[in-house]
């Protein structure tokens, strides 16, 4: 008998989570004699919860097709980490009942670390609730900090962003540096990974090119190199081009910008760590400066996304709905790089276990021996992850032809339940 999918968006989107989502719901409608209807949770694990659920079968082919440029993530995610079944009993029998009264056959989690933990626990406490569930973990990330993937979706994307946007202001820094601005720094995200801050090290091609200094999480922060590096660029070359990890931590591994508050997965709060660094400039060298964050703009700009992320994103996606097919359960599809040049790569599987809140930090090899820059073996493994263009289409005012679904959602059969 055919069982339902029942797939969900967790944690902060990418540029690319909706392509996963299209590869999920093209592929699951390729395979309609083995696969009933498709459905997304509302707003993630939550809506799950809410017994808030999707019908995607309303929605045309066109639409889905569309998914594939449309930035953000079309079914709502959430930051929502379920406890252990000692602690939170009633929410993993609620998850089941919704899979029960919706015929789920197949749960596909699309999202980090976290979201790897989530549908691991599902896979294990199903069998024990009595309603065994093919559970398929579906990576993505911009941090790029999950391991046994050799990269993850959404991470090419940002970098690109983060690559073109500090050569874009710089350009714009260097031609007013005489007379004005002469530091620029630039805040990307990585709480404890520098992936995101190392691709902007590919612009420097040449001695002077920017960013003339990487502050990554992984290295402590010491002042008296910083500035002294700092001096050195602009002296010798008119301006000092920065970008800097929001993780970035002092000699004592307390974060520059913590704020002492913690989010929804008990992780520390950040602030901005760009206007305190920005201030150590101005406090000990005098230099004018100018500061940006680029936040939420990385994650969502798919008008600059790299093609080889989409293609993989969307890869991963159909790889979840055919390991489903295949019957099995607790893994996830990763990305294996087969060569650097030419750049291959193939999609493998790894289990849960194996992935689920673990994080995997930038080597010792890819940073120079300075702590401020990325070596040739980072270059080598960060520039093919950028590489090609897949513009979503422009309509008539020159604005990008984004989609939005119509997310209808199927009548509920449960009592209600507070999330």
């Amino acid at each position: 008998m055919k069982k339902n999918i029942l797939y969900a968006q967790s944690g902060g989107v990418t540029p690319v989570i909706n392509a996963t989502a299209c590869g999920v719901i093209e592929t699951a409608r390729a395979n309609r004699d083995r696969i009933g209807k498709v459905y997304a949770g509302k707003d993630g694990i939550m809506g799950i919860l809410r017994e808030e659920l999707i019908d995607t079968s309303k929605e045309n082919k066109a639409n889905i097709t569309a998914l594939r440029h449309t930035p953000g993530g079309a079914f709502g995610s959430c930051r929502y980490k379920l406890r252990s079944i000692e602690e939170s009993r009633r929410e993993y029998e609620r998850l089941i009942e919704v899979l029960k009264a919706h015929d789920i056959g197949y749960f596909l989690y699309n999202g980090g670390g976290d979201s790897a933990d989530t549908a691991y626990k599902v896979s294990q406490i199903s069998k024990k609730l009595g309603f065994p569930v093919q559970c398929i973990g579906v990576p993505k990330t911009i941090d790029n900090d999950l391991p046994v993937t050799d990269s993850c979706p959404g991470f090419g994307s940002v970098a690109k962003y983060v690559a073109v946007s500090i050569m874009e202001a710089s350009l714009d820094v260097e031609s007013m540096a005489s007379s004005s601005t002469k530091v620029f720094i630039l805040e990307v995200m990585g709480r404890h990974a520098g992936w995101i801050a190392a691709a902007g090290g590919l612009v420097a091609r040449e001695e002077g090119d920017p960013p003339h200094i990487i502050l990554f999480p992984e290295v402590p922060f010491k002042q008296r190199e910083f500035l002294k590096k700092v001096k050195y660029a602009v002296e010798n070359y008119g301006y000092c081009s920065i970008v800097v990890s929001e993780g970035v931590r002092n000699s004592r591994g307390k974060f520059l910008a913590e704020t002492g508050t913690r989010d929804a997965f008990g992780h520390a709060q950040l602030g901005g760590v760009a206007p305190v660094v920005a201030e150590i400039v101005r406090s000990r060298l005098g230099y004018k400066y100018h500061w940006a964050v680029s936040d939420y703009l990385q994650r969502s700009a798919r008008h600059v996304a790299a093609k080889t992320d989409v293609d993989q994103a969307y890869a991963v996606g159909a790889a979840a709905v055919k390991f489903a097919l295949e019957g099995k359960s607790g893994v996830m599809p990763v990305i294996k790089r087969v060569s650097n040049n030419p750049y291959r790569w193939k999609i493998g599987e790894a289990a849960l276990g194996r992935v689920a809140n673990r994080e995997k930090m930038m080597p010792k090899s890819y940073i120079t021996a300075d702590g401020f820059g990325i070596t040739p073996a980072a270059r080598r493994y960060l520039g093919p992850l950028i590489r090609g263009e897949d513009y979503p289409p422009y309509d008539r005012d020159g604005l990008p032809k984004y989609v939005r679904l119509h997310n209808v959602l199927v009548r509920k059969t449960l009592p209600e339940f507070d999330v």
